[in-house]
């Protein structure tokens, strides 16, 4: 118990140090991004991060974005200036041109190893180009065409499981939790090859719940979060993991709690996999998915690559557990969100359900026509415009640079500012909020949930604007080289979902008022003060539908 009290006096009065003597070379430093404008900072311990991360933070980020404009200086702990940003050109700049000057914070990097392992969201430089080079081609369209019959098959599963439901109870049917099950289960056979829950029943799974509230729990921790890099140089393994156990303090046992079930059910998964590869390829058919999922091929793959492009098999589970919590927690959020868009605009909802029906009543719409249905795209696109499962992201300068901007800000002593000099160390959050939903490049009506504007031209202005995101404009997905690789995945899958749902149930708003709390993926609980992850909505059949 001492060894472990002197390991975390020592990481606090580390992280102590390093941000006064961060916040003294700023003073000297920084000048240029003491001429920013931003909100004041409301603490010298924690700057604008209570705000910004607060679990009812979304009014604080709103203001960031429409108040002061694509740059915006906000404070951390003990005076540290941080950028908040979304001008185009400097994100162009930041994450396609200049992307090796700007790396992902350590805290996040250090968090996601902990929790994955050394997956995708955990890695950087060398190490992370050879993990991308490896799973690029299991997301391709191709191979989406082919997962697309899972994806129906199961969502047909969770229609006839939400049809028991509502028969006993309609008023309050939570969404999330079936989104929540369905999209593990989704993610399960057609990226893992494995079957989590069989939809049949209302049945608790540990793994799901964990999934679930991850997520949750690390937003509860947020203060803490600089204080990990610190203690990940610190000793062995096993003496961090000691001071973790007996660290007095329920958010940080929680977590622990959820990193253990998913760590174990990975692990599970990823031996029983190679045990099947093993035996020939008669135990790999099998297997659930018959050896088409995403990691039974890049399994495949990872066996007959170089030596120097293979990875290990800690780095194999990693990508497991990343991908499995990556494509459960924030597709699932995604589609409650599609949902709950859709229960308050009746109108909207009975037009994108005479479309889909008009296509074939979900019965297996065939991958390119399911992706030309237009106010399904335009569903789907708004929401994740408007309301992006992550609204923010961390990256850190690693050496001196500038940053070009697309148009220039009025600096707090009146001058024009037409590019930004970064000093190494600066962070900078990437505002995708903000960018999803600047005026100048939105329109006026950017704040409106307003699916037709998909369904017209874009504006010159969005289209002329260097917006680096991989998916419609939108940083929605981020861009680059570490641009989200399953997001074919799960705008697959929230299509498919919605495709089979929506001719057989009517969603619409209960007396229970829900609303969405910034997280890492943001998520949705009754009122304010619970902070349990649900979605209650009420639900009714519709007239005649039938449910294959």
């Amino acid at each position: 118990m001492a060894i472990v009290s002197t390991l975390l006096y020592f990481s606090l009065i580390y992280f102590i140090v390093r941000n006064l003597w961060k916040y003294t070379l700023q003073r000297s430093a920084y000048s240029a991004l003491d001429n920013v404008p931003g909100p004041p900072s409301q603490s010298f311990w924690t700057g604008n991060l209570q705000q910004l991360f607060d679990r009812h933070g979304w009014s604080f980020q709103e203001e960031l974005a429409q108040k002061y404009g694509p740059v915006v200086k906000i404070h951390g702990p003990f005076g540290r200036r941080i950028l908040y940003l979304y001008d185009p050109r400097a994100l162009h700049n930041m994450i396609i041109r200049d992307q090796v000057s700007f790396e992902e914070g350590s805290a996040f990097i250090h968090t996601n190893m902990l929790i994955f392992g050394p997956g995708l969201l955990s890695t950087l430089g060398e190490q992370h180009r050879r993990q991308r080079k490896m799973l690029n081609p299991v997301f391709s369209i191709n191979h989406m065409r082919r997962l697309l019959p899972i994806f129906y098959q199961t969502s047909r599963k969770l229609c006839r499981a939400i049809i028991a439901e509502v028969n006993e109870s309609p008023e309050n049917i939570d969404m999330l939790h079936w989104a929540t099950r369905v999209s593990l289960e989704l993610i399960g056979q057609g990226g893992l090859g494995y079957s989590f829950d069989p939809l049949a029943e209302d049945v608790k799974n540990d793994y799901g719940e964990a999934l679930k509230s991850v997520f949750a729990a690390l937003q509860g921790m947020f203060l803490l979060r600089p204080l990990v890099p610190c203690l990940s140089s610190m000793g062995p393994a096993w003496l961090r993991r000691l001071a973790v156990e007996l660290l007095p303090y329920r958010p940080v046992q929680h977590l622990k709690s959820l990193i253990d079930i998913m760590a174990e059910q990975s692990e599970e998964i990823f031996l029983k996999k190679r045990a099947a590869l093993l035996q020939g390829d008669e135990a790999v058919v099998r297997q659930v998915g018959e050896g088409k999922d995403i990691m039974s091929i890049l399994m495949n793959m990872n066996m007959s690559a170089s030596e120097c492009d293979r990875l290990s098999e800690r780095e194999l589970v990693a990508q497991l557990s990343t991908m499995t919590l990556a494509a459960t927690d924030t597709t699932a959020n995604s589609l409650c969100r599609i949902l709950h868009m859709l229960a308050q605009h009746e109108d909207t909802q009975a037009k994108l359900r005479d479309e889909i029906v008009a296509a074939g009543d979900g019965d297996n719409i065939p991958y390119d026509a399911l992706n030309r249905l237009p106010y399904l795209d335009a569903v789907v696109r708004e929401t994740l415009r408007l309301y992006p499962p992550s609204t923010l992201l961390s990256r850190e300068a690693t050496t001196n640079t500038v940053l070009p901007l697309s148009q220039p800000i009025i600096g707090i002593d009146g001058t024009l500012i037409d590019e930004l000099p970064i000093p190494a160390g600066t962070e900078v959050f990437v505002g995708i909020l903000g960018s999803n939903t600047d005026k100048s490049t939105w329109g006026e009506d950017t704040l409106n949930w307003k699916p037709e504007r998909w369904l017209e031209p874009l504006p010159e202005s969005v289209l002329e604007a260097p917006i680096p995101g991989v998916y419609s404009k939108l940083m929605t997905f981020l861009g680059g080289k570490r641009a989200c690789i399953g997001f074919k995945f799960a705008e697959t899958e929230i299509k498919a979902v919605l495709s089979v749902l929506l001719p057989v149930f009517k969603f619409a708003l209960t007396e229970k008022h829900v609303v969405w709390n910034v997280a890492t993926v943001n998520y949705p609980t009754v009122g304010t003060v619970d902070n349990r992850p649900r979605m209650p909505l009420k639900v009714s059949l519709i007239e005649d539908c039938q449910v294959l």
